[in-house]
C-alpha cells in the first residue's frame, strides 16, 4: 500500500522531509479497525513529530486525523463493522494515517458525519476532542444556556481555537473572545462565532475592556503560552482558570499564584496512550460531535484542500502550519 513518511528529521525544504514509500498492508487484531483512508488533515503535531523524532533511516508514517471506510474488524470489535464510514485522531504510538490502509483501537473513533464530505469530516477529529476536553472536561465549562462566563481563546484562528469557538457560541451561553493578529484571521474568528475579537500583538486589557469584558474567566492558551502569560495573568479573574495544549519552553506559573489561578494542561492523546479506563469516551465524544454537524450546530473547520494524499502536497502543509500563518484546517483527499 502507499504511504507518506519520512527516515530523518529534515527541514521541510529539504526534498527528502517528507518521502512517498510503500508498505504491507496491516491486519486487524483485538479491537482495531482497518480502514480505507479517503482523506486526512494536517495539524501541529505532524511537524512537531516530524522535526523532533528521527527515526535513524527507518521509515516513520506519520498522520493523525483521517477519514474513510471500514473494510476489516479484529476479532473483539463491536462498535463497527465493514462498510461503516468513519472519523477519528489516531494516536502517537502506532503507524499514521498518511497511508492508504490504517488500523486504529475501535473505543477513538466516530461514525463520519453523514452531511459530511470526507475532507470537511477528516479536519474535525483531533481539533474537536483537544477543544471538547480541554474546555468541558479540564475547564469544567457547563453545557448549558445559563453558563454565562468569558471565555478568552488566545490563538484562535487555527484548528482547536475553530471549533473551539463554536462549542462555546453554540453549547453555552459564555461570552467568547478569540485572539487574532491579521485582518483574515480576525474574520474567520468572527465566522466561527466569536463574540469579539482582539489583537494578541496588542495589549490584552484595554482591548477586553474597550468591549465591555472586565475580565476572562477561563483562559485557552492555544499557542506561545509563555510568551502570553503575563498578559493572560492580568487579565484572569480571580481564582480563575488556564488550560493550555502548546509546549512552551518555560512557563512561570508563579505569576497566576496572586490570584488562585488552577492551570490545566490538554494532550487528546492521553486516553489512547496510557488506555485508560474511560478512553471510550473520545468514540462517545466524536459521535456526539458528529451529530451536532449533522444538526447544523457545528460545522467543519476545513479552510484549505491541497490536493491528493502525497509526499509534496502534505509537505506544503507542514510548511503553511510552520509559517504560522494558516488558519482553520487543511485537508488532503484521496491517493
Amino acid at each position: 500500500m502507499r504511504v507518506v513518511g519520512y527516515r530523518h528529521s529534515l527541514p521541510i525544504e529539504d526534498a527528502n522531509a517528507l518521502i512517498d514509500a510503500e508498505a504491507e498492508r496491516p491486519s486487524p487484531k483485538g479491537r482495531d479497525l482497518l480502514v480505507s483512508v479517503k482523506a486526512v488533515s494536517v495539524n501541529p503535531v505532524d511537524t512537531k513529530v516530524r522535526k523532533g523524532a528521527d527515526p535513524a533511516g527507518a521509515l516513520k508514517q506519520l498522520g493523525f486525523d483521517a477519514a474513510g471506510v471500514v473494510v476489516e474488524t479484529g476479532p473483539d470489535v463491536g462498535l463497527f463493522q465493514p462498510g461503516d464510514e468513519v472519523f477519528y485522531a489516531g494516536t502517537l504510538d502506532r503507524p499514521g494515517t498518511n497511508a492508504e490502509f490504517h488500523l486504529v483501537d475501535e473505543r477513538i473513533v466516530g461514525k463520519k458525519p453523514s452531511s459530511l464530505g470526507f475532507g470537511a469530516a477528516a479536519a474535525l477529529p483531533l481539533t474537536a476532542i483537544t477543544a471538547w476536553e480541554l474546555l468541558f472536561d479540564r475547564l469544567e465549562l457547563r453545557r448549558s444556556a445559563d453558563e454565562k462566563r468569558s471565555v478568552l481563546i488566545v490563538g484562535a484562528a487555527g484548528g482547536v481555537g475553530s471549533i473551539a469557538i463554536q462549542l462555546v457560541r453554540k453549547l453555552t451561553g459564555a461570552t467568547v473572545i478569540a485572539t487574532a493578529s491579521r485582518p483574515e484571521t480576525a474574520e474567520w474568528c468572527r465566522s466561527m462565532g466569536a463574540h469579539h475579537v482582539i489583537d494578541h500583538s496588542g495589549p490584552f486589557p484595554a482591548q477586553l475592556q474597550a468591549r465591555g469584558v472586565a475580565a476572562a474567566d477561563l483562559v485557552l492558551g492555544l499557542n506561545a503560552s509563555d510568551q502570553h502569560a503575563p498578559q493572560i495573568a492580568e487579565v484572569l479573574a480571580p481564582q480563575g482558570r488556564f488550560g493550555l495544549i502548546d509546549d512552551p519552553a518555560a512557563l512561570d506559573i508563579k505569576l497566576f499564584k496572586r490570584k488562585s489561578v488552577s492551570i490545566h494542561w490538554e494532550f487528546m492523546f492521553t486516553r489512547p496512550l496510557f488506555g485508560t479506563a474511560d478512553m471510550i469516551r473520545q468514540h462517545e465524544l466524536l459521535t456526539e460531535v458528529g451529530g451536532l454537524v449533522d444538526q447544523g450546530v457545528l460545522r467543519s473547520t476545513v479552510a484549505d484542500s491541497l490536493g491528493v494524499i502525497n509526499a509534496a502536497n502534505l509537505k506544503k502543509a507542514h510548511a503553511l502550519l510552520e509559517s504560522g500563518k494558516s488558519r482553520g484546517k487543511l485537508v488532503l483527499e484521496g491517493f
